[in-house]
């Protein structure tokens, strides 16, 4: 018996289902490789997708357990469960999507050119807060600020910090196209990277990330610019500032990291 809940996520598309045995309980093997496999489509392509390359293999992995499986999937909205779905572990989870399409994804008309993302408590170093960016890199416009707001973080990864101080975070095709020099770490890590940093590009040894990602935490100035992201300081940052602004273009979320803001029309993704 599978349980858990469905919620838009930047690998896989959805949360949930079979993901709880692949990559949820598998072995750091095939979680680099559906981590790095999502990375490679990218975030704005894949969160909140129902049938994605990601979501695939892990069904293919899943055909080969040789037992009945059965889940409990339910969704939440706040502190309230607002859904729960019982069944055969596909048909369920395609249910409960249904409900999490409806309840946590936001549509935006346009996109901003500032977006102050505060991540709440429960993320306790960017590893976890990076969600604050994933769910709000659609809807922020080329050559965009999208600022992590987080003055209770001073740590960039507990579990894989020194790795990240070694790569940095990056746009997706620096590492592609140099490839030898990152293939021997950890995937799933460079996925993380990829998906903090955005889309973006890197031609002739130039990188250009579409969106400028800046962290205003306890993190010092100079290790955010070690790692390759932009730094305020988060006693200059008053976060009342930055609401009811929307029609300048400035969008402040007090909770950030669980509802997914996308374009209703995402032809103007990037514009």
């Amino acid at each position: 018996l599978i349980c858990g809940p469905i919620f838009p996520h930047e690998v896989v598309g959805f949360s949930g289902g079979h993901k709880y045995l692949f990559p949820g309980i598998a072995a750091p093997q095939i979680i680099n490789f559906t981590h790095w496999l999502g990375a490679l489509i990218t975030n704005p392509v894949i969160n909140g997708t129902r049938n994605t390359p990601v979501r695939a293999a892990i069904e293919a992995a899943a055909d080969m357990v040789p037992v009945e499986r059965s889940l409990i999937g339910y969704v939440v909205e706040g502190h309230e469960a607002r859904g729960a779905f019982a069944g055969p572990v596909r048909e369920a989870w395609q249910a409960a999507t249904e409900l999490s399409e409806q309840l946590q994804i936001v549509y935006q008309e346009k996109p901003y050119h500032t977006v102050l993302s505060c991540a709440p408590r429960m993320y306790d170093d960017i590893w976890t807060a990076g969600k604050c960016m994933y769910k709000l890199e659609p809807v922020v416009a080329d050559g965009g600020t999208l600022i992590i707001y987080a003055p209770h973080i001073d740590e960039v990864s507990y579990s894989h910090g020194r790795v990240l101080d070694q790569v940095g975070y990056h746009v997706r095709d620096y590492f592609v196209k140099q490839w030898d020099r990152f293939k021997d770490f950890p995937w799933g890590v460079l996925a993380h990277s990829t998906h903090v940093k955005g889309v973006g590009r890197y031609e002739g040894g130039k990188e250009s990330p579409r969106v400028n990602v800046v962290l205003a935490t306890r993190i010092p100035e100079e290790r955010c610019r070690r790692i390759n992201l932009g730094y305020m300081d988060p006693d200059s940052i008053n976060p009342a500032d930055y609401a009811g602004r929307e029609d300048e273009g400035v969008l402040y979320l007090p909770k950030a990291g669980e509802i997914l803001y996308r374009l209703r029309d995402m032809s103007k993704f990037g514009k």
